[in-house]
């Protein structure tokens, strides 16, 4: 067990009384430098670190097991706390009894401690508030796949309201990773496969979450999702204009569009160094490029890892050190390595401007929250609804537009009157339902026997609610992981007695091998995991059509399904009310309208993988083995249909301009539904390689039948930049293929010509279309 130093080992200041650091006159900066002046080494210390209650046996984190606290939590801040890690989210607590601990805490540091200081209470909140009853909304692959950062806005604003409630000021969301490789466990945390669509999306996370007065905070910065043949902590082998091109345009639309207020480093090595001891990376890009002016937070234990796991530090001192001086300003969840910064910056070892570097910008946080002036002396709340029908309606909603229609041979809507077999390890699982980092599958797990807290309807639940009890039956079949097939002959059986068969499969999310997906669950196939596969062929045998039903974290190699099944229907964990928004798909009661934020794969053999590729990253004619995906990005179906007609595109525009284009969108079927509009883009000749295809706009649009809209939208030039061969971000003049259509597949199209100078891009730059409906 790794040592844990106390910040009670140093000689404490004389106590005279609580300072709660009152302006008098002074400016924020003043206020926060004239505080700064006053404190020892000890009392800023603790201004960045955290501190986790843990108890044995509990692990949410990454070699949790390694760590543990050897003091209580009132010695540990004796001198004051920069975080309190987890505090609702480690194990389940009744809210109200934790805010009444937690405002207690609160005081003691406002009243006990010399300087009067409160900490800052961070959380997860990936898929809504971990904590116990809480609401929990879909994951984040299904925030891509609604295409819809509106109704992300209203989810994170929902999200943070909560948070605030209880006392939490700093929320460890969104994962802006752009997925790379969808063997890599931590997909299931990601938006999509788009920059520009991650960029977005996360975004609109970060104004909703901070419209509440909660810090976002931006993960993982950066490289992590491109690790070295989808495994967890790989090293990352990228070249700097992948890196800049690809991995760091969320990050820079999140902090210059969306004010973000605190950034997480990866735990990744780019190129042979981590990025949590790179200061081009934490200072260099972040601050001196873009202007960030946050906090920089550890991933957990991710400053020691650079001791134990990356072998670039010779111990936690060295570690705390490095970490420190690339600018990685506060230790999560614990102080594990920055504990010894007492010692080295008293030997010398450590510029003490470099500590002060740091208790500046969590000081400048605190001031931000209004922490400086809090006293906690109003009441904690008592009555708290965590997952209140505003909440449940946000969820319903953003199920409903996330669900993907993959496939579909004339047997969906299912009509009234069939008798309905549902089938599948993820049929009748509270579970299926949820990503890794929901409070069910992150810590509930490890408490068996606690109930779920909040109203989970099943698929199997779903289904009967809509189609009626007496036309459903039901047979597991299988585990979602086992080799167990005893189930086969009941589900085989069940089947063959119906007119339809709905099989739900996927995964199961879980952290470090307790999952099929999701934190330290990686694979290295892209089959459906266990005898999935063999079930859903053994019920297709008997010749009842089957409908698949996928509840799943990762896209799948899936080309057998869509060949062989009735109808396939893509879920990405859709949340607490994912099954009713599955039944009401599968019924027609709701028009599908999900649109894939990732590539369907044909093989496993094919990754890493990207709709993104330039001409050769196809394959095509130059190998036998082509790269082919079986669904590409951007795909969906309805149960109506969608004409693109009178496409307008310029003749030229400025490099340093706008484009402007029209396409009227028409609804040609039966029912009304919703349109994901894609604009894609090509620059045909350029200094570097380029995509095939880009994503450079989008807008959902509601269409009744035979209803007509003209969408407008509008792309800065910016859209197209890349890092030129002198690695400056710029436009380059020349001929750009534009479409729309319903994916990246090619729809309508035409060209039009950037005509002027090369412009390099600047923060100023825009970096957002704009979709207007006339």
């Amino acid at each position: 067990m790794t040592e844990v130093h106390a910040l009670v080992d140093g000689p404490a200041p004389a106590q005279t009384g609580p300072d709660h650091g009152r302006p008098n006159g002074h400016d924020g900066g003043a206020r926060v430098r004239d505080l700064l002046g006053r404190m020892t080494i000890e009392e800023k210390i603790a201004q960045i670190v955290g501190f986790w209650e843990k108890e044995d046996g509990e692990a949410v984190a990454p070699l949790q097991g390694e760590f543990g606290e050897d003091v209580k939590l009132g010695d540990f801040s004796r001198h004051g706390l920069g975080h309190l890690t987890r505090a609702y989210g480690t194990r389940p607590v009744d809210a109200a009894a934790r805010a009444s601990w937690l405002w207690k805490f609160q005081r003691e540091l406002v009243t006990g401690t010399r300087l009067g200081i409160p900490a800052i209470v961070h959380e997860e909140c990936l898929t809504g508030l971990s904590a116990w009853k809480a609401a929990t909304f879909p994951t984040p692959l299904a925030w891509g796949a609604a295409f819809d950062p509106e109704l992300v806005t209203e989810m994170a604003a929902a999200i943070g309201a909560s948070m605030r409630t209880l006392g939490i000021h700093q929320g460890l969301s969104p994962v802006l990773d752009v997925i790379r490789d969808p063997r890599w466990g931590r997909v299931d945390e990601c938006i999509a496969e788009d920059p520009y669509l991650v960029g977005t999306i996360g975004t609109s996370y970060v104004r909703g979450l901070q419209s509440q007065g909660v810090h976002a905070t931006l993960k993982h910065f950066a490289g992590y999702s491109a690790s070295q043949s989808g495994r967890n902590f790989g090293p990352v082998h990228m070249g700097r204009r992948e890196l800049a091109d690809v991995l760091l345009v969320p990050f820079e639309m999140a902090i210059l569009d969306g004010d973000a207020r605190s950034v997480m480093h990866s735990y990744a090595e780019i190129d042979g160094v981590p990025v949590a001891a790179d200061p081009t990376m934490l200072t260099g890009i972040l601050r001196d490029t873009w202007g960030f002016d946050g906090t920089v937070v550890a991933d957990y234990y991710g400053v020691a890892f650079l001791n134990l796991l990356h072998h670039v530090a010779g111990d936690h001192a060295e570690a705390a050190g490095q970490a420190l001086t690339a600018g990685v300003d506060v230790e999560l969840p614990t102080g594990d390595a920055y504990l010894t910064l007492r010692e080295s910056v008293r030997a010398g070892r450590i510029d003490e401007a470099l500590l002060d570097r740091a208790v500046l910008r969590v000081l400048r946080q605190k001031q931000d929250l209004g922490l400086l002036d809090a006293t906690f002396d109003d009441e904690p709340p008592s009555a708290i609804d965590l997952d209140s029908p505003e909440h449940r309606a946000i969820a319903r909603r953003l199920a409903e537009e996330s669900i993907v229609l993959v496939t579909n041979r004339d047997a969906l809507p299912l009509p009234a009157g069939r008798r309905v077999a549902v089938i599948g390890p993820n049929a009748d699982r509270q579970g299926a339902l949820f990503g890794c980092y929901s409070f069910l599958n992150h810590v509930l797990v490890q408490h068996p026997g606690v109930e779920t807290g909040i109203e989970v309807p099943t698929v199997l639940d779903a289904v009967r609610a809509e189609f009626g009890d007496d036309l459903v039956t039901w047979a597991r079949g299988c585990d979602v992981d086992t080799d167990d097939r005893s189930g086969f002959d009941e589900a085989v059986a069940t089947a063959a007695a119906a007119d339809v068969a709905v099989l739900v499969v996927g995964d199961h999310a879980g952290l470090f091998g307790r999952g099929t997906v999701g934190e330290g669950c990686d694979r290295d196939d892209l089959e459906l995991p266990g005898v999935q596969r063999d079930l859903v062929e053994a019920v297709q045998a008997t010749g009842t059509p089957v409908v698949l039903v996928l509840l799943t974290g990762r896209p799948y190699a899936l080309g057998w399904a869509l060949a062989g099944c009735a109808a396939v229907v893509q879920a990405f964990f859709p949340g607490e009310e994912g099954a009713g928004a599955i039944a009401g798909v599968l019924s027609g009661r709701v028009n599908p309208s999900g649109r894939l934020p990732v590539t369907l794969p044909g093989s496993a053999g094919a990754q890493p993988y990207s709709y993104l590729h330039p001409t050769l990253g196809a394959g095509n004619e130059v190998t036998n083995l082509p790269a082919t995906p079986v669904a590409p990005f951007g795909h969906g179906l309805s149960y109506t249909t969608f004409a693109y007609t009178d496409l307008t595109v310029p003749a030229t525009v400025p490099t340093d301009g706008a484009v402007a284009v029209t396409v009227r969108v028409t609804n040609t079927g039966a029912v009304a539904g919703d349109d994901v509009v894609q604009l894609y883009g090509r620059d045909l000749v350029a200094s570097v390689t380029r995509p095939v295809a880009q994503l450079l706009g989008y807008r959902r649009v509601h269409l009744a039948p035979g209803q007509s809209v003209t969408v407008e939208l509008t792309v800065p030039t910016t859209r197209l930049a890349f890092s030129d061969r002198s690695f400056t971000r710029v436009v380059e003049p020349g001929d750009i293929e534009v479409w729309v259509g319903t994916s990246a597949q090619r729809a309508t199209e035409a060209v039009t010509t950037l005509v002027g100078d090369t412009v390099a891009v600047t923060n100023a730059s825009s970096r957002w279309s704009t979709a207007d409906i006339r």
